[in-house]
């Protein structure tokens, strides 16, 4: 069945901003979507993969690398390193989801056994995280992976290499990919070691209002009803959204941050006590891609105040003497660093 398109998914307008800023800008570092059930997490995740303008990869490698890239950033048996280098090919960004009752091996890749016994050798097969190399791990209810996979995860996503010492095999791999994850926090909290590593957090939460469900019904009856006329009818729209994605890509590395709003970040993650500097370095990254996708020149306080909650929200620190959210908190800094 077709994926149901991105620009026909109703409201949930955070999500689907943070999801545009990751594909324009991956170093923001991912994104984590908790919400309720069936609120169209797992669709919007899916309905990214179709909007990612192709990539150029090297033919042969099942790491998909860049072959505008220095050869030495994959591994030693890469068409690239023999006789006349490889051939370069366009191939869709991987969109790649690691099942919760996925083993390791599958993973970080195992052992060939169909070589190894039909041949005697001792090669490597590739696991999620290979496929997923410049492209996208989804992980749905990650709050409920297993702590094994979360202590791997923590390691690649910090690395961009995956290590492989298992089996009389000795690989390093590059593994570098976007991490989205989605959950339901009344299912369990994620650890806090993994929801650091993500850039972006977005909250999502069922319409309240009636008209807005009416229209998330009849437009996924309409899309069950018959997927291709309805991925059709929003062809366009879509077309729309993956031009702006390689327009703003393209236009990202132009776009200024000026000492002032550096400041201002600075000093708003002060306000609100995060730990680390990772809370700035987002809020920057951020604000430019939302920048490059409006087509704007210059990173501005507006762009700051539409990223920040997103940005910051998961990395303030419980405050036994403030009950209010962290959304209302992150707020509250916000009207007081960077004004209503």
């Amino acid at each position: 069945m077709a994926v149901f398109p991105f620009s026909a998914i109703v409201g949930q307008d955070e999500m689907k901003l943070a999801l545009l800023i990751a594909a324009v800008d991956p170093s923001v570092g991912g994104v984590m979507v908790f919400g309720d059930r069936g609120t169209g997490k797992s669709t919007a995740v899916r309905a990214l993969a179709a909007l990612l303008p192709p990539m150029q990869a090297t033919v042969g490698c099942p790491y998909g690398c860049d072959p505008e890239a220095d050869a030495k950033t994959c591994v030693p048996d890469c068409p690239r390193h023999g006789p006349g280098g490889a051939q370069a090919e366009s191939r869709p960004v991987p969109v790649i989801d690691l099942p919760l009752g996925a083993t390791e091996d599958r993973v970080v890749g195992a052992l060939d056994l169909e070589r190894a016994l039909a041949r005697g050798e001792k090669a490597y097969e590739p696991g999620l995280l290979a496929r997923a190399n410049r492209g996208f791990l989804y992980i749905d209810e990650v709050n409920l992976l297993e702590d094994h996979l979360v202590d791997l995860l923590l390691d690649v996503a910090a690395s961009g290499v995956n290590v492989v010492e298992r089996e009389g095999l000795s690989i390093r791999h590059p593994a570098r990919f976007v991490l989205v994850g989605s959950g339901n926090p009344e299912e369990g909290e994620l650890r806090p070691q993994l929801l650091d590593r993500f850039g972006l957090s977005v909250e999502v939460r069922t319409p309240d209002q009636l008209a807005t469900r009416v229209l998330v019904v009849r437009r996924r009856d309409s899309y069950e009803s018959d997927p291709d006329a309805f991925v059709a009818e929003w062809e366009s729209a879509d077309g729309d959204e993956r031009s702006r994605i390689s327009t703003a890509r393209e236009g990202l590395k132009s776009i200024s941050v000026g000492d002032d709003i550096v400041e201002k970040c600075a000093e708003l993650c002060l306000k609100l006590g995060t730990d680390g500097l990772r809370g700035e370095l987002t809020l920057v990254r951020a604000a430019r891609a939302l920048a490059a996708l409006q087509g704007d020149k210059a990173v501005t306080l507006d762009h700051l105040k539409r990223v920040a909650p997103s940005a910051l929200r998961h990395r303030l620190r419980r405050d036994p003497l403030d009950e209010a959210g962290s959304t209302i908190r992150v707020q509250r800094g916000i009207e007081a660093v960077l004004g209503s």
